[in-house]
C-alpha cells in the first residue's frame, strides 16, 4: 500500500516524465515549463518567434573547437545566478576550478548546484537562463586556462 506522499512523488515522477518527451518533441525549446499535478496541467511558453531571415530551427554557433562541454547532470531548469536579481555565477571568458559553482538547475522545487569538474576558461555559455535542460545536455564550453 502506498502513501498519499508516495502517490504524490508518482504522479509527478509520470508528469515530469510526459514533460521531457513532449520538450523533445517542440520544435525548439520553451522558455518556461508549468507542471501541476492536481488535475494534471502542462503549461509551455515561448520567447516571441525570431526574427525573419534567422530561422527558428538553426542551429546554434558551435563552441571553440578545442573546448570541452560540461553538462547537465539531472533534469531540470537552467538558471545561471542563484536568484533572478543576481550576478550569474560566471560569464564568458571567466576561469573556474574544479569544484566551483558554475550554475544552478531547478529540479522539483529543488537547487541542484552545477560545478565545474575541471580547470578552464568559460568559452560559451550554451543555454539560456530559463532553459530546460536535461541529463548529459552540454550547458558550458569550457576551453583550457592557457
Amino acid at each position: 500500500m502506498t502513501t498519499t506522499t508516495e502517490g504524490t512523488e508518482d504522479a509527478l515522477d509520470r508528469l515530469r516524465s510526459h514533460a521531457v518527451r513532449l520538450v523533445r518533441e517542440f520544435p525548439r525549446p520553451p522558455k518556461a515549463l508549468r507542471l501541476r499535478a492536481g488535475e494534471l496541467v502542462l503549461e509551455a511558453e515561448w520567447d516571441a518567434a525570431p526574427e525573419s531571415g534567422a530561422p527558428a530551427d538553426a542551429d546554434p554557433p558551435a563552441p571553440e573547437a578545442h573546448a570541452e562541454r560540461l553538462c547537465a547532470d539531472t533534469v531540470g531548469v537552467f538558471h545561471r545566478a542563484p536568484s533572478p536579481k543576481a550576478q550569474p555565477f560566471v560569464s564568458e571568458g571567466d576561469l573556474v576550478e574544479p569544484g566551483q559553482q558554475i550554475a544552478v538547475i531547478e529540479a522539483m522545487k529543488l537547487m541542484i548546484p552545477v560545478e565545474a569538474d575541471r580547470p578552464g576558461r568559460i568559452a560559451e555559455i550554451l543555454k539560456r537562463d530559463g532553459d530546460p535542460v536535461e541529463y548529459g545536455e552540454p550547458l558550458f564550453a569550457l576551453a583550457p586556462a592557457a
